[in-house]
């Protein structure tokens, strides 16, 4: 247990919390001590009765039984891992500026679950971080199931697809793709390749509570571009299933 606590509290903290409230909103609505029902988001009682907290709980909430346990933790597995990497790369010591991504995507995914009837948020704000990440290292081979390789930037299709072929799915898929793709445009591609406004400029308010960190790093400069790697660079391949592969590494690592 100590080895489990070490590890929890090593993680970045909107990781942890991320995780932690994923976890425990989970297990309380499925063993019923909380109504699931108001843990989800619905249109009339957060409109008209001001259950203002379903938008929170509703990103964290996931019903688990034997037909979506292994749906739950993918996710999580995917939550763990590119949020982590996102906290701990492009955002490291930035913690003012992870915090008001999560809140932009927090917001776009509650206006698109009202607007098209979706109770659960939690598959959306995982594929929008997931795209940010996928976007700002675009380059990158990961590997998925049976072997195939792609780049990094293809990855939340082929998610798509596969939830669309397999389950008939795919649409909060959509919403988190479009929602991750919001983001990333006006964040690095409308002031550094259009010429724009940083529209998306962290407010300071967030920075008096996490002020930036030492050590870590104090701008975004620019958006990946694609690399040309030299006779001894070779791109990183990366498992899904957490093993390493000659000189690559687990994806969303």
């Amino acid at each position: 247990m100590s080895d489990v606590g070490d590890w929890f509290n090593s993680l970045p903290i909107f990781t942890r919390y991320w995780l932690l409230l994923t976890g425990c909103l989970s297990l309380i609505g499925r063993f019923g001590l909380v109504n699931p029902y108001t843990l989800v988001l619905m249109y009339d009682p957060f409109v008209h009765n001001f259950e203002i907290w379903r938008a929170i709980t509703s990103v964290f909430y996931y019903p688990l039984s034997p037909a979506t346990g292994f749906h739950f933790m993918i996710n999580c597995y995917f939550l763990y891992n590119y949020s982590l990497r996102l906290e701990r790369g492009e955002y490291d010591g930035r913690p003012a500026d992870y915090l008001f991504m999560l809140l932009f995507n927090w917001v776009c995914c509650v206006v698109a679950g009202l607007i098209g009837d979706f109770p659960l948020l939690m598959d959306p704000m995982v594929l929008s971080v997931l795209y940010i990440w996928c976007q700002l290292n675009k380059d990158v081979i990961v590997n998925f199931w049976f072997g195939t390789q792609f780049k990094a930037m293809y990855l939340p299709w082929v998610l798509f697809g596969f939830n669309l072929i397999i389950s008939g799915g795919g649409m909060l898929e959509l919403v988190g793709i479009l929602v991750g793709h919001l983001y990333f445009f006006f964040k690095f591609k409308y002031p550094q390749e259009f010429g724009g406004p940083d529209l998306l400029s962290t407010p300071k308010f967030l920075e008096n509570y996490f002020p930036p960190q030492r050590g870590g790093i104090r701008g975004f400069g620019t958006a990946p571009s694609q690399r040309n790697p030299g006779p001894q660079a070779q791109p990183q391949a990366r498992n899904m299933f957490g093993h390493n592969w000659g000189r690559g590494q687990v994806l969303g690592q």
